[in-house]
């Protein structure tokens, strides 16, 4: 009898072990995906920019003197995702989620300091296994500040960290090269990742991944468009004065958004004046930006005059969105509309017909389903995102009826704590761990500014349970119920109120 227990006991933990192993996804073994039978091989563009928020793009009219007409004609002849989000409104975890298609509770890169595991797969690598032709440009920025070439692709251009908008020095495939101080960092990136299609093996499809570093603070425009913008201002949001007095407490806003305000992502006090004031900061922004659609249309030109433009995908997609004043706030990271919105572009005439707005919630791990798709393969399994091929063909059936969020607490940003979200077509449900504050649940469509928080509205008290009962859901169905801590010894660095402190 007691082998019979001694047998069953070494089962479970074996099993236990087999369960730990697939919860980190460990899915470096097996690189071949099962082909899509009859399904051509598309070439795939995707383009990534660094904090730029939904609705900064001329077409959506949110800044009528903001111009961006290479972002009005790609979703003129392509598709706008009008409610595209990321699952951590952060440069390293949405990358990583893009990247590894995962949430980022399962590939814990957590924050902009946490290094790769070891165990994780970048979508890239499958698509070389199936025959591509691969190339980064850009920022990396996920884990750490390494810019040494990564797996999955056949060129590599990154730069350490968050790079320089002005002469920045490139890692270009292992070797290091200096840029002098008139090369622009968008100009330079653009221009190698069209020198690299033009090299490439014409007898392969590509993939080509070009990762600006703009629109990221500290903002510098290309020289070209520097005061461009000088003078404008937009109408501040609803929700931009509450916390100057008290009237946030009467709409039942947390208390850390109060203390927000006064910090480096708040308004008041922008990256401590570091590159000026709120209006200041705005127009450079937008400026920056501009750089970036020129270089939207250099690759457009460049897929039209090499005959391309009507069978490639491309995919304009921002890492994460950006508030202007929202609750007194810039920056990320927390769960508002405006910081976990991202602009998402798609064209490619082959596929579908263009001019769509779609409605309906797409994430950043829906990326590297899409990419597949594209190049007749199937995703693996414990990938959560769908392909959105299926909407961009009008084909809503099964489609997600929610998203959730997560974001943990960084130590050189106590500021914003840590937060778990859901959000439906009506409702966002945001929940914090760590902290003494108030929970939000809002009607975002009767509410779309967020102002008034109903959490202990007894009218709402189903909807606030329902909710917490689905974040919980998915948080144990995805293995999310631990927060991977990561250390956060290193040079001292401290907060706004603790400088120079490990």
């Amino acid at each position: 009898m007691r082998h019979i227990i001694n047998f069953f006991v070494i089962l479970a933990l074996l099993t236990s072990c087999t369960v730990s192993k697939n919860e980190t996804q460990d899915t470096t073994t097996d690189l071949k995906l099962t082909q899509i039978e009859g399904a051509k091989k598309r070439n795939v563009i995707f383009i990534l920019t660094d904090d730029h928020r939904y609705d900064y793009m001329g077409f959506t009219g949110k800044v009528p003197w903001l111009e961006t007409p290479q972002m009005d004609k790609l979703a003129q002849e392509g598709a706008y995702m009008k409610n595209a989000f990321v699952t951590t409104s952060l440069c390293s975890p949405s990358r990583a989620s893009i990247l590894t298609g995962q949430y980022s509770h399962v590939h814990t890169i957590v924050d902009n300091n946490a290094p790769n595991p070891g165990n994780l797969t970048f979508f890239p690598q499958y698509l070389q296994e199936g025959g591509y032709q691969t190339g980064f440009f850009g920022k990396w920025h996920m884990g750490d500040h390494n810019d040494d070439p990564r797996p999955g692709f056949d060129h590599w251009e990154s730069f350490k960290g968050q790079g320089d908008y002005y002469a920045p020095n490139l890692n270009i495939n292992g070797e290091r090269v200096q840029y002098d101080e008139d090369t622009y960092v968008t100009d330079l990136l653009t221009e190698h990742a069209l020198e690299w299609l033009d090299n490439r093996d014409q007898e392969k499809p590509f993939f080509m991944y070009l990762s600006h570093k703009a629109v990221h603070a500290l903002f510098k425009p290309a020289k070209r468009h520097d005061g461009i913008y000088d003078g404008k201002t937009i109408e501040l949001p609803a929700t931009y004065e509450q916390t100057i007095g008290d009237d946030y407490k009467d709409l039942k806003w947390p208390e850390w958004v109060k203390q927000q305000r006064h910090s480096w992502h708040g308004v008041d006090y922008m990256y401590h004046g570091q590159n000026g004031n709120f209006n200041e900061n705005l127009q450079k922004y937008c400026e920056t930006l501009l750089g970036v659609d020129e270089s939207i249309g250099s690759v457009m030109e460049w897929l039209k005059a090499n005959g391309l433009d009507e069978s490639t995908m491309v995919i304009y997609m921002g890492d994460n969105g950006f508030s202007w004043g929202e609750h007194g706030l810039i920056d990320k990271r927390h769960f508002y509309e405006e910081s976990v919105k991202v602009p998402m572009l798609i064209r490619c005439p082959e596929i579908f017909e263009g001019g769509k707005n779609i409605e309906r919630m797409v994430q950043n791990v829906d990326v590297a389903p899409t990419v597949f798709e594209c190049a007749g393969l199937e995703k693996p399994d414990y990938m959560p995102g769908k392909s959105m091929v299926q909407l961009l063909k009008g084909n809503e059936e099964g489609w997600r009826e929610r998203v959730y969020y997560e974001y943990f607490w960084e130590y050189d940003f106590p500021m914003t704590p840590t937060v778990f979200g859901v959000r439906t077509d009506k409702y966002k449900y945001m929940r914090y761990q760590g902290i003494w504050d108030q929970n939000e649940l809002y009607d975002i469509i009767n509410d779309p500014d967020e102002m008034y928080n109903l959490m202990g509205d007894p009218e709402y008290a189903d909807v606030a349970k329902q909710l917490a009962s689905d974040l919980y859901d998915w948080l144990e169905e995805t293995h999310g119920m631990n927060i991977p801590l990561k250390r956060t010894v290193k040079n001292p660095y401290g907060d706004y109120r603790h400088p120079n402190q490990y």
